[in-house]
C-alpha cells in the first residue's frame, strides 16, 4: 500500500493554479492592481523597518517588535504574491509539486509567526501600561531579543508537521487547484484517498493556534483597557488608547479573516469567497500594517521624517555637487 501511494503521489509532478480565470485584458488589469499593491506593501513596511533600524530613539522594545513585524510582513507577502503576479502573465500557470509545498510551508509559517508576534506585542503593551514601574526590569534587552527569536522561529517549527503530513497524501490527479496559491484545503481535496487523521490533525492545529493566540491577545488588551480607564490624566488615556487601538485593528484584520477561512467551516465557503478571504489576509492586511502603525503614531511619523528627510537632503546635496 505504501509503495502504491508513493507511485500515485509521484504521478503528479506539478499543479495548475487557476487563480482568477478571466480574459487576457482583465488578467493584465489584475496584474497592474496587485503589482501596485505589492510595491506599496514592500515600500511601507521597509520604511518602518529602516526607520526603527536607523533612529536610536526607536530602539525600545515596542518599536523593535514593530520593526521585526514589518520585516515579517515583507516575507509573508513575498511568499505568494510574486508567483501570483507571474501567473497573471502566464498561460500555463503551473507550479511544481516541491514549489507548491514550499510555498505552502513558508506562507503558513510566516502567517503563524505573525500571530505569535501579535501576541508578543500585546504582552509588551500589557507590561508597559499595566506594570509601568516594573517594565524596564522585566522587558530587558535579553528578553526582547529572546521574544524576537521565538516569534521568527516558532512558526517554522510548528508547521513542519502539517506540511509533511499533507505532502505525503496520494496525489494521482486531477492536479488543478482552483486558487491563486497552494492552500491546504484545496490540496487535501485533490488527494486520491481521504485521510481523516491528517485532516483532524490539521484542523486541531489551526483551532489551537488561532483561538489560543487570539484569546491571549484579547485577554492582554482587556487588562490594558481596564488599566487605561483607571488612568488619572486624559492625555495618558489618549496616548494609551491610540497605541492599543492600532494594535487591535491589526489583530482583528488578521485573525478575523483567517478564522473565517479556517476555524469556521471555511472549506464550505464557495470557491470565489475563499479566494477573496485569502486575498484579504494575504495581501490587504500586510498593506494596512504601515498605514495603521505609522499614520496613528506620532513618534513613528517623526522618525520617518527624520530618517528619510535626511536621506533626501543628502541625495539632493550630492546631486548639486555633481552638477557643479
Amino acid at each position: 500500500m505504501n509503495v502504491s501511494n508513493q507511485e500515485h503521489k509521484l504521478s503528479v509532478s506539478h499543479f495548475i493554479l487557476m487563480g482568477f480565470p478571466s480574459s487576457p485584458q482583465r488578467q493584465l488589469l489584475y496584474f497592474g492592481l496587485f503589482f501596485v499593491t505589492y510595491t506599496l506593501t514592500l515600500t511601507g513596511n521597509a520604511a518602518i523597518a529602516c526607520a526603527v533600524r536607523a533612529d536610536r530613539r526607536l530602539h525600545t522594545p515596542m518599536y523593535i517588535l514593530l520593526g521585526n513585524f514589518s520585516l515579517l510582513e515583507i516575507c509573508y507577502v513575498t511568499s505568494t504574491v510574486p508567483n501570483m503576479l507571474a501567473n497573471f502573465l502566464s498561460t500555463s500557470k503551473s507550479i511544481s509539486f516541491v514549489s507548491c509545498f514550499a510555498q505552502f510551508y513558508f506562507f503558513f509559517s510566516f502567517g503563524c509567526d505573525e500571530g505569535f508576534f501579535l501576541c508578543i506585542m500585546a504582552f509588551d503593551r500589557y507590561l508597559a501600561i499595566c506594570r509601568p514601574l516594573h517594565y524596564p526590569r522585566i522587558m530587558t534587552r535579553q528578553l526582547c531579543t529572546g521574544l524576537v527569536v521565538f516569534g521568527w522561529s516558532c512558526g517554522f517549527i510548528l508547521f513542519i508537521t502539517p506540511v509533511v503530513l499533507i505532502s505525503r497524501l496520494p496525489f494521482c490527479g486531477p492536479n488543478i487547484i482552483n486558487h491563486f496559491m497552494c492552500d491546504p484545503v484545496p490540496l487535501m481535496m485533490l488527494s486520491c484517498a481521504e485521510d481523516t487523521t491528517t485532516q483532524s490533525i490539521y484542523s486541531a492545529f489551526n483551532a489551537f493556534f488561532m483561538i489560543g493566540t487570539f484569546l491571549f491577545i484579547l485577554c492582554s488588551y482587556a487588562l490594558v483597557i481596564l488599566a487605561v480607564v483607571r488612568m488619572p490624566t486624559a492625555a495618558g488615556k489618549h496616548k494609551a488608547f491610540s497605541t492599543c487601538a492600532s494594535h487591535l485593528a491589526m489583530v482583528f484584520l488578521f485573525f478575523g479573516s483567517i478564522m473565517l477561512m479556517y476555524v469556521s467551516p471555511g472549506s464550505r465557503h464557495p470557491v470565489e469567497v475563499q479566494k477573496i478571504i485569502t486575498l484579504f489576509y494575504s495581501v490587504i492586511t500586510p498593506l494596512c500594517n504601515p498605514l495603521i502603525y505609522s499614520l496613528r503614531n506620532k513618534e513613528m511619523k517623526a522618525a520617518l521624517r527624520r530618517v528619510f528627510g535626511t536621506e533626501i537632503l543628502f541625495i539632493k546635496h550630492k546631486s548639486n555637487i555633481v552638477v557643479i
